[in-house]
């Protein structure tokens, strides 16, 4: 029988549940609502790392862009964090006018970083 320290802890995963949650301006009622569950389970998940059954696990990731790399592949290069989907996300919603904006700003950061560090 596997020991209870075993288990993968399920905590971080629930708060990066209830932010982008948050951030998408959703309450637990409505994502509940989306998925077919209970909000109190909802709740469980995000404040008390409770183990969420694997179809619960992809609805979430899947309605509220969240990766599951850096949770459960830390160390994975071709990990992709919940905060760059999220980011690729609102790209998907932009204009070539707005891609031109966007590009000049990365390239901005870019060059920032080069004068730091030389």
């Amino acid at each position: 029988m596997r020991k209870k320290e075993d288990r993968y802890d399920f905590r971080a995963f629930g708060l990066a549940i209830k932010a982008a949650r948050k951030k998408q301006g959703l309450t637990r009622e409505q994502v509940g609502a989306k998925i077919e569950i209970d909000p109190r389970y909802l709740t469980n998940i995000e404040n008390k790392g409770q183990h969420p059954s694997l179809q619960v696990l992809y609805d979430l990731v899947t309605l509220l862009n969240v990766s599951v790399d850096e949770f459960f592949l830390p160390a994975s290069s071709q990990a992709k964090n919940t905060r760059r989907r999220q980011l690729e996300k609102q790209l998907d919603t932009f204009s070539d006018k707005d891609m031109v904006i966007m590009e000049i700003v990365a390239d901005g950061i870019v060059k920032s970083k080069e004068v730091e560090e030389s």
